[in-house]
């Protein structure tokens, strides 16, 4: 992601002005980080290039451009700090990097770190302003924690390296192992485009001669490669696919930049890649999976890390609501029925949940069971009641609208729009405010974190009380299990008589499990006195199928979808119901 542009400047020019705003993006992002508040994830997010996540014992690290090979950890996935030391500095590299790049001055870009031999494998890219005189590195460490005693980066010399005459540039390294085990580098930029070599598995370095073009611009004749557009390339490996993600776009432009990401696909990870209308992405192929939205501008460079059932995908992007500066994002990435991948910032799919606090074990109640306006929200002893269910439903760029489930449905809303620490929550008419969204956050193990978008303060049982009645309310983010929730699809509701106005909505799955999708649902009388709308989701909230009917008491389905667990939702004006469906 380093030297990126569409416009018809002169090569040189369009190599060199990338590089330098590319670096003052990051600057700038350090800088205006120090007063302005994050959105969603904590700490010190800054970042440009990220690799992709790697865990050393209770620590999540992600390493990026900067000087030296900055590098950042979390704890929980949602809270960031700057590593205490670079693995190199702008001073103190090895010495073999100056004859390969003689203008070398001490930034790294784009480094890559994998896990592998009992020991991390970190690779790292060095160029030079306005040419392809660049190489990629590795260095070796067995233990990411620079305060153990056994912390030393040791350099392995160069991987490859590239020049003026050179078919590819030598940087934006990713690693990959197929489905042997053999292990593989990803590399290249908009020069010429996207190659791949083999690599040996015990080194890390390049093993043979062999290479293979992966993406980019060929010219009819199969040889001359023109500008291909093509960088920061990444392959994953799902069933029998390898998947290759690539960027195009401008990049390193602040909110000007026009970055997104795309997708091919291949059965060998040698290619070729396709897209979904089976155009080689070595012809200039590709489909877009994500590209700007809101303010998540110029979105790139990705990378998946994958734990306790969930895909992490990072990537950076330029936050138009801070002047542009380069943030991380970690976002959701999943698997559509026909096995192509989908990414959202969303991490629960609309519907009804309950949200119980990991520290207490109390629910979101809406305190009083009546659904009135101005009524508080606070935990509540789990009883199975409707007032302690709720709607989310997701707005753009995984914040959410949280609707209670009694009275007129109203919103879940932070009292007089503050932002401030201890400000309360209750229910009041939704009208789209930003203390009425909420984004939300997947921490490690599985919890999730709610932050109010006006000031990203996260909601908290405070003080971590057991009282049930406590009214939530806004706290600074501290990673204890008060701010952090588990949210579950909503059992069938116990409504409380007193605030009753009509039954509760129901609906049935026989038989469940079912063969490839294929079941019927059955509809109690209020709902079927209508229409309804009956949608399967994935676990990652994508839909996969969606019916409406009307006037019914059975709706029969017919999804045709892969084994796996699905979420059912159900709706109608009598109500949702929503229930877990699993597919042999």
């Amino acid at each position: 992601m380093k030297t990126t542009s569409t416009t018809a400047a002169p090569a040189s020019t369009r190599a060199r002005r990338p590089h330098a705003l590319r670096l003052l993006a990051l600057l700038l992002g350090l800088l205006t980080g120090l007063s302005l508040p994050a959105r969603a994830l904590q700490g010190n997010d800054n970042c440009h290039d990220p690799s992709s996540i790697v865990k050393d014992g209770s620590k999540y690290w992600i390493f990026t451009t900067g000087t030296g090979i900055y590098g950042m950890y979390s704890t929980d996935l949602v809270t960031w700090q700057s590593g205490s030391r670079p693995v190199f500095t702008s001073t103190q590299y090895p010495s073999w990097i100056k004859s390969k790049v003689p203008g070398f001055s001490g930034d790294f870009w784009a480094p890559e770190c994998v896990y592998r031999n009992g020991k991390f494998y970190l690779y790292y890219s060095v160029s030079t302003f306005g040419s392809n005189t660049s190489t990629i590195g590795l260095a070796t460490n067995v233990t990411l924690d620079p305060a153990s005693p056994n912390y030393q980066w040791v350099d392995q010399g160069e991987v490859v390296s590239s020049g003026s005459g050179s078919a590819i540039n030598a940087i934006d390294p990713a690693i990959t192992a197929d489905a042997s085990g053999g292990l593989w580098m990803s590399y290249g930029s908009f020069f010429k485009g996207i190659g791949l070599i083999k690599l040996d598995g015990s080194t890390g370095k390049r093993s043979g001669t062999s290479f293979y073009w992966l993406a980019g611009n060929v010219a009819a004749d199969n040889v001359t490669r023109n500008n291909s557009g093509s960088e920061a390339p990444y392959i994953v490996r799902n069933g029998g696919y390898y998947y290759l993600f690539i960027n195009k776009g401008a990049c390193c432009q602040g909110a000007n930049s026009t970055y997104y990401i795309q997708v091919g696909r291949s059965t060998s990870i040698t290619g070729p890649y396709l897209d979904k209308n089976g155009v080689d992405l070595n012809r200039n192929g590709g489909t877009t999976l994500i590209a700007t939205s809101g303010n998540y501008v110029g979105p790139g460079h990705v990378g998946l890390f994958q734990e306790g059932g969930a895909n992490y995908l990072t990537h950076h992007y330029y936050d138009s609501s801070q002047n542009g500066r380069a943030r991380l994002s970690v976002g959701n990435m999943g698997w559509d029925a026909a096995a192509w991948p989908f990414i959202t910032r969303d991490w629960v799919a609309a519907g009804r949940y309950t949200l119980t606090n990991q520290s207490t074990g109390k629910v979101w109640d809406a305190w009083g069971c009546t659904g009135a306006q101005g009524q508080i929200i606070a935990q509540g002893t789990p009883a199975g009641l409707n007032c302690q269910q709720w709607n989310l439903t997701p707005v753009g760029n995984g914040e959410y609208k949280i609707t209670s489930t009694v009275g007129a449905g109203l919103a879940a809303d932070v009292v007089n729009n503050s932002p401030n620490n201890g400000a309360g929550l209750n229910l009041y008419p939704y009208s789209g405010a930003a203390n009425q969204r909420f984004k939300i956050e997947r921490a490690s193990g599985g919890t999730y974190v709610l932050a109010s978008v006006n000031g990203n303060r996260v909601v908290e049982v405070p003080a971590c009380s057991a009282t049930a009645g406590v009214q939530l309310a806004l706290y600074d983010y501290l990673g204890n299990n008060c701010q952090k929730w588990a949210i579950a699809p909503a059992p069938a509701a116990r409504v409380l008589a007193s605030a009753a106005s009509a039954p509760a909505a129901q609906s049935s799955v026989y038989p469940n499990p079912s063969e490839r999708g294929r079941f019927t649902v059955s509809l109690d009388a209020g709902l079927a006195a209508g229409p309804v709308t009956v949608t399967l989701t994935d676990m990652q909230g994508r839909p996969v199928f969606i019916r409406r009917s009307a006037g019914q008491g059975t709706v029969p389905v017919k999804a045709d979808v892969p084994a796996g667990l699905y979420l059912l939702q159900v709706s109608g004006a009598q109500g949702t119901t929503t229930q877990k469906v699993v597919v042999h």
